[in-house]
Order: structure tokens, then sequence, then C-alpha cells
């Protein structure tokens, strides 16, 4: 067993959640790694070794959520930090938008985040110590075009941080988030050719971010180190957003 605790990490099995599973088991934790695709969830596991494990499932499902926190205390003990990374793109423009396009986009992102933290919530409380760490966008802060259902979902993350963080970080359990900006990942490879190009010239730093460089900021939140930090949004995003 490791010795920095148990943390899952929600849609891990590639991109910005295969880097933040790599890094926390570099930190010294124990990693459930959670994907819906349970083959891409196996595979980071067994990259990191026999100090993680895989459950796949859905985390907008209430009894997939539950299966995934069960898995993790079995395997092993009491989950003592959660990344709530999982979620999904879709480009379109609002007026095509379907309700089922955003029905979705809220699901994955901000009911996912709440459930997956309400079920872990109560341990972290009864232990009087916890982490957990929202994974935003700076969509959240700025708006994106063609990408309102992500921007909202992404702005309520943000939102849920701050007012759990109001609520539980005197009981011992520190509630952040981190709102990357373009991140070389196939998820963000999935929009637009223009809509890359564009938003690259518009970032003072002239360059998407790479997978690791999140994780870090994840990493640090994720420590003692952080003890300070409470309902705060980290900005690694190449200077799309300042603070």
């Amino acid at each position: 067993m490791s010795t920095m605790g148990t943390v899952i990490v929600t849609g891990a099995g590639s991109g910005i959640g295969r880097a933040i599973a790599l890094r926390l088991a570099a930190d010294g934790f124990n990693v459930m790694v959670n994907d819906y695709r349970s083959e891409a969830a196996a595979a980071v596991a067994a990259e990191i070794g026999p100090w993680a494990a895989s459950c796949a499932g859905d985390v907008s499902d209430e009894g997939d959520v539950a299966a995934i926190v069960a898995a993790a205390e079995a395997a092993f003990g009491p989950v003592t930090h959660l990344v709530n990374n999982a979620g999904h793109v879709h480009q379109a423009l609002f007026r095509d938008l379907t309700a089922e396009d955003f029905d979705r986009m809220i699901a994955v992102h901000l009911r996912g985040s709440f459930l997956c933290s309400r079920a872990v919530i109560g341990g972290m409380l009864a232990r009087g110590a916890g982490v957990i760490v929202n994974i935003a966008s700076q969509l959240g802060q700025i708006g994106g075009v063609e990408l309102v259902h992500y921007s909202a979902a992404k702005a309520g993350i943000i939102g849920m941080t701050k007012a759990l963080a109001r609520e539980v970080s005197a009981q011992g359990v520190r509630v952040n988030a981190v709102a990357p900006g373009p991140i070389n990942t196939p998820l963000v490879r999935s929009l637009s050719e223009d809509w890359q190009r564009a938003k690259a010239a518009e970032l003072p730093l002239g360059r998407f971010g790479e997978p690791e460089e999140v994780a870090a900021a994840v990493s640090f939140l994720c420590s003692p180190e952080a003890a300070l930090f409470v309902g705060q949004t980290l900005g690694p995003n190449s200077g799309d957003v300042m603070l």
C-alpha cells in the first residue's frame, strides 16, 4: 500500500486524467483509475503498477459511482482524495444544440462531480480530512463560441467548488478546482482545426498546454503544501485568463 492515501481519478483512461493518475501515483498515492471505457482504465492502471486498480463506470450514473467508490475502498481502504476529471466535449452553435446535447454535458461534468463528491464526502468528514479537486475549464470563466453547454457545465463546477468549500473546509476537507486552458489531448484535438488555430493565436503563451502541466497543479492541490487553498480555481491556461 502507498503512503499518501487513496485517490479516485475519474475519466483517467486518457488525456489529462491519465496524466493526473500517473503523477499522483508517482507522488505516492494508491490510485483508482476510472473511465467509462474499461479497457482504457485497465491499461492506465497496468501502466502504473501495483499502486493502481481500475473500475469502469459512468460518473453520471449513481449506481456506477457507488461501485467505483466501493472498488477503491476494497482495493486500498478509505478514499482520502478525489479528482473529478471525467468529461466530454461537443461543439455546436447554440441555436443547433438539442436538449439532449445540453443534458448530457451537464450530466457528465456537473452531475458527475456532484455524485462522486457526495459519495466520498461522508467518510472524509468522519475522518476530519480529505481533498477534492474538480477539473473545470477556463471556458467556465470566459465562455467559448460553439461551446455554450460545455462552458455552462464548467462554470457550474467552479460554483459548486466554492460552495462546497465553504461548507466543509472547517471540518478538514479541502475543495478546489483546476481550470485548464486548451491542452493537447484527444478531446481538444476533436475540435475543428480552425478553432484550434484561432485559439492558439489568442494565447499570450502562444501554445496549448500539455496534460502533465495540468497534473502538476492537481498534484500541488492534493499535497499538504496546499493547506491554505480553499475554494480556489488554479488556472494553467497559457494566459487565456488572468486573475
